[in-house]
């Protein structure tokens, strides 16, 4: 994704306004990862995917990667650091605030991310990184909100807001202790209603086979 972005902006290709479309990019590229961190779990819920639990790191620390670089063009080339102009418009435009929040969630999960972390908090670690529930509900609320429509009135440009919000919204759902212990069980069923068993007759066939 940065090899792209950079391909893009040293090509001409990031559109008239290649600013804006860097700071969209990044925040995409920020909203997709976080999304796809929060897909682990339920992939290992529902198909039983273990791979995916070792992901969940990873994508959660691009995502913060790609939430930094977001602000900084935003605030650094768009703003030039003009505190003044930014607390301006601050009162104007809400999507500012839920971005900053979200990324200051990020920035705390990114930081707690390590082993050491882990062995100091304890349990609390895991309270604490649950807080990616609501990092994932406001980075969809910060990306609807600074598109041109409503997605409560679905007007305007609304369709990829809705869109990863329902995503959000079923990823969310699984994790529910009642829903991720139907869930389980219904893969269980699955795995014995599928599993090959030999007719009479072929394992006839294959003891023939053995025995001419």
């Amino acid at each position: 994704m940065l090899g792209w972005l950079v391909w893009d902006y040293y090509s001409g290709n990031l559109t008239a306004n290649p600013l804006q479309a860097a700071t969209q990019r990044t925040g995409k590229y920020a909203l997709i990862l976080l999304v796809s961190s929060l897909a682990c779990t339920p992939l290992n819920i529902l198909f039983g995917w273990k791979t995916a639990l070792n992901l969940r790191r990873m994508l959660g620390l691009y995502a913060f990667m790609f939430a930094v670089m977001h602000m900084l063009i935003f605030v650094g080339l768009d703003y030039g650091f003009n505190w003044n102009f930014l607390w301006q418009d601050l009162a104007s435009k809400r999507y500012i605030w839920v971005g900053l929040i979200t990324l200051i969630i990020l920035t705390l999960l990114a930081a707690t991310s390590f082993q050491w972390w882990m062995r100091r908090l304890g349990k609390n670690w895991k309270r604490l990184h649950r807080l990616v529930y609501l990092a994932g509900g406001l980075v969809v609320l910060h990306y609807a909100w600074s598109k041109k429509g409503d997605v409560l009135a679905l007007q305007g440009d609304v369709i990829q807001p809705f869109a990863f919000g329902l995503a959000v919204a079923l990823l969310l759902l699984v994790r529910i202790p009642a829903v991720r212990q139907k869930a389980t069980a219904f893969r269980s069923y699955l795995r014995m209603k599928l599993k090959w068993t030999p007719s009479p007759g072929h394992r006839q066939t294959e003891s023939q086979r053995q025995n001419p």
